[in-house]
């Protein structure tokens, strides 16, 4: 599936239609071009975390671009992908489920899952595929992400290796994955896990059947772009130095760098208020939920109701959202025109991560309509 594009671009459709409700607009051209930078630079199976967008037109131009395996952290998401893409291998790395989650798992052939304890191990055991692939997290104390997941999911090197020599025990394939954290741009967090995982198998005497290096990988928010080429080289030698011949199998699982670029999202100014106090027609309940935890992109353009730039210095204003409720502000403010007016949109770029899937409908807001454009 290729979604047809109905619009050159978002201020093509802003000038004839004039929304007064935020709106994502979506490139099918450049979700497909990110697959093929990984596909072409990444050394192993390139996998899409569903998590960070869910939307059907998402899924099905991933699945036109060849990405046929994906990472799924409920029962929902896996009925995501199987009505876009029937045939699709789904990944359960979510390590923590329930007895249910589990069995609806099983029953949709799922052979790929993720463990950090004994008792989740014990969960799958007798229910999911007797050979089915079963990596151990790891977790370690790595920065150069915006947060960690280490807080909440992975073992440390000692427990992995037990916990390694249990899932060979019991007869399912041997694998292991990490996540060096969200909107990590630094090639050595990669480097640092790679090297342990290769400590903890050789500690445990098993050979991995295969190494998921997680997502984590940085979208383009603030600055200069990051170099996702650099990673991708980083891997390949440290997988190469630390295991030579007997490296195992890479998997990748970007979720927020896939996807980001290929939205880009556009929100309206509703009221200016004397203090220069701006209030937008989405907020932290919405679309811009993200910002409360990794903060504001930088590339945000002002523009006109009738498609004329704002260009004026920019000024830091205090952004609140559309809703009553008083905690509905961007925690830092906006450097935003000094000659922005009522009634003016925000086309804020790389908002493809998370808008969607975080984005609720409190007081009658939120993001509903996603509009096909040729470029964003």
């Amino acid at each position: 599936m290729r979604n047809s594009p109905n619009w050159p671009d978002p201020r093509a459709h802003i000038l004839r239609h004039v929304p007064d409700a935020a709106v994502l607009y979506f490139s099918p051209d450049i979700l497909q071009a990110t697959v093929r930078r990984f596909q072409s630079g990444f050394d192993g199976l390139v996998t899409y975390a569903v998590k960070a967008n869910p939307g059907e037109e998402i899924l099905a131009n991933l699945v036109a671009a060849g990405i046929g395996a994906f990472d799924v952290a409920s029962p929902e998401e896996m009925r995501a992908v199987r009505r876009v893409c029937p045939t699709a291998v789904l990944h359960y790395n979510n390590p923590v489920r329930s007895p249910a989650e589990v069995a609806v798992a099983a029953d949709m052939g799922v052979r790929s899952f993720s463990i950090d304890c004994l008792s989740e191990l014990d969960k799958l055991s007798g229910t999911v595929a007797p050979d089915a692939e079963i990596s151990v997290r790891l977790a370690l104390p790595v920065g150069g992400a915006a947060y960690d997941f280490g807080a909440k999911f992975g073992a440390g090197p000692e427990r992995a290796t037990e916990l390694l020599q249990a899932v060979a025990a019991r007869g399912f394939t041997p694998s292991m994955t990490f996540h060096p954290g969200t909107q990590c741009a630094d090639p050595a967090a990669w480097g640092a896990y790679i090297g342990t995982v290769a400590q903890v198998a050789e500690a445990a005497g098993v050979r991995l059947s295969r190494l998921n290096v997680g997502g984590g990988f940085a979208a383009h928010r603030v600055g200069p772009a990051p170099d996702l080429e650099a990673i991708f080289s980083h891997i390949r030698a440290e997988v190469t130095r630390v295991f030579g011949a007997e490296a195992p199998d890479l998997v990748c699982e970007p979720g927020r760098a896939m996807v980001a670029e290929a939205l880009t999202m556009a929100v309206r100014v509703k009221a200016l208020r004397a203090c220069g106090a701006v209030f937008l027609n989405d907020g932290v309940y919405g679309g811009l939920t993200e910002i409360r935890d990794i903060g504001a992109p930088d590339r945000i353009a002002v523009m006109a109701p009738d498609g004329t730039p704002r260009t004026a210095a920019p000024c830091a204003r205090v952004v609140f959202g559309p809703t009553c409720d008083s905690i509905d502000r961007l925690p830092d403010p906006l450097a935003l025109p000094g000659d922005i007016q009522e009634g003016d949109y925000l086309l804020i770029s790389g908002m493809g991560a998370y808008t969607q899937s975080l984005s609720t409908g409190f007081n009658g807001y939120g993001l509903s309509d996603v509009v096909t454009v040729a470029r964003v």
